[in-house]
């Protein structure tokens, strides 16, 4: 085995947000809570992994980050899953319910734009602790009467216990019924605005029909395989014990070519660095077969590249930069999102729009109108500084700004008449795609 430079990862651009010195007075609640495993101690899983290691052999970095993130009884989203200010990240809908509300405003925006079908679900991957849904509701409720005509119901895919816990008691006031295991889904509740909501393990559950994906933060916590090109090839970066330090893990490179680099490497490669995520592509595919199916549209919300960026692995604990291999199970792990990679894996099904930048994306949706509106109705001085810090976090390039993107999966028919080619004079032009082209307010 060839020996990797330690801990190189974590010197990799991008993170996740949001920075340490961040603690607003008026934070939205967190979901934290203290663990007993810190994060320069040994862990349940480490040692798990330890004696996998020593009677296998090294694993990729795929099934490294399976075990860390989801292994059933240790795994960090089974256990923790610290999203808010005194977890280890937060996200954007954790800083101010503007974002919510406008990503809720773009599934209404399509929704209108494809002739207002009588039903739709929205189904959201990996809702967190369901603060972004629960902002999307609200703004259903707003528009109660452009929606009175339309069957909505919610649909969350969720793993982690612990979250769906969270989930329900922020979505439904803890009502919920769970279902047995023949039901596809495991929990089903409703909201406090009566929409029916039903949660599900995998996104192959979720019923057909015409519905809106949104995957927000999603797609980064998927498990991914690390390639370093030598000079006898592509190797596999595996992750292995340490001799000097039987009690900790290294990166190390396979001695000759894997499965997986002989698969996912294609010829025309440049970079000396990849990261691929089979799962992302696996989903990716299954959301545009739905869509070219049955209509609707996914929105993809992350932290990325356009195949640009190489090693981007890294791990988060209290909102800080963690060692990826120091107490698995005890921090979060995640890699930026390759949207070349998603493109390529919707396989001509469905059109892709994007990815823009976060900044470009709410500016189009109206952000700035939505906070001089909030800022007259405030006469409180503190919650007016709050309005604009929160709207620097989510604007400003150096900050969240350019370092999220936003990309779509549409329909095919969405962005161009099936008949253009013959009858192009008698088709009225088709609405612009909110977001990635100013919104049409009226």
């Amino acid at each position: 085995m060839v020996l990797l430079p330690a801990r190189r990862a974590l010197l990799a651009a991008g993170r996740r947000w949001l920075p340490s010195h961040y603690a607003p007075a008026a934070a939205r609640p967190s979901s934290g809570e203290p663990e007993s495993e810190g994060p320069g101690r040994d862990t349940a899983l480490l040692r798990h992994l330890l004696l996998k290691l020593r009677a296998t052999g090294p694993v990729t970095v795929a099934e490294y980050m399976r075990e860390a993130l989801t292994n059933p009884a240790q795994g960090y989203y089974t256990r923790r899953g610290g999203i808010g200010e005194s977890g280890d990240f937060i996200t954007s809908p954790e800083i101010t319910q503007v974002f919510g509300e406008l990503i809720g405003i773009w599934f209404v925006s399509e929704w209108i734009a494809t002739g207002k079908p009588k039903a739709f679900q929205l189904v959201e991957l990996g809702p967190g602790r369901g603060t972004l849904t629960d902002d999307m509701l609200r703004v259903f409720n707003q528009l109660a009467s452009l929606l009175s005509k339309c069957d909505v119901s919610i649909h969350l895919v969720e793993v982690s216990p612990k979250l769906c816990e969270i989930q329900a008691r922020q979505l439904t006031g803890g009502k919920v019924q769970s279902n047995s295991e023949d039901n596809s889904a495991y929990m089903t509740g409703v909201s406090k605005t009566g929409i029916p909501i039903s949660w599900y393990r995998d996104i192959r559950d979720v019923p057909p029909g015409y519905s809106f994906y949104l995957a927000h933060e999603f797609f980064d916590a998927l498990p991914i395989h690390k390639f370093q090109r030598t000079e006898k090839g592509w190797r596999e970066v595996l992750v292995d014990i340490d001799p000097q330090v039987p009690d900790q893990l290294r990166f190390v490179l396979s001695p000759s070519h894997t499965p997986a680099s002989e698969i996912f490497i294609q010829p025309e490669e440049t970079r000396d660095h990849v990261e691929v995520c089979p799962e992302a592509g696996v989903i990716i595919q299954r959301l545009a077969s739905r869509i070219e199916e049955d209509g609707g549209a996914a929105l993809v919300a992350d932290y990325g590249h356009d195949g640009t960026k190489t090693d981007t692995f890294r791990g988060f604990r209290d909102h800080k930069l963690h060692d990826v291999l120091t107490a698995p199970g005890t921090a979060d792990l995640t890699a930026d999102v390759d949207f070349s990679y998603l493109r390529k894996m919707a396989q001509g099904r469905t059109a892709t729009l994007g990815p823009i930048k976060q900044r470009e994306f709410l500016k189009n949706m109206g952000i700035d109108v939505r906070l001089q509106v909030l800022l007259q109705n405030s006469r409180d001085t503190a919650t007016q500084k709050q309005l604009l810090h929160s709207y620097d976090m989510l604007m400003n390039p150096e900050k969240m700004g350019d370092c999220f993107n936003f990309f779509a999966l549409l329909p095919h028919q969405r962005l161009v008449h099936p008949d253009k080619k013959h009858k192009q004079e008698s088709k009225s032009p088709l609405p612009p795609v909110a977001g990635f082209s100013e919104l049409l307010m009226k």
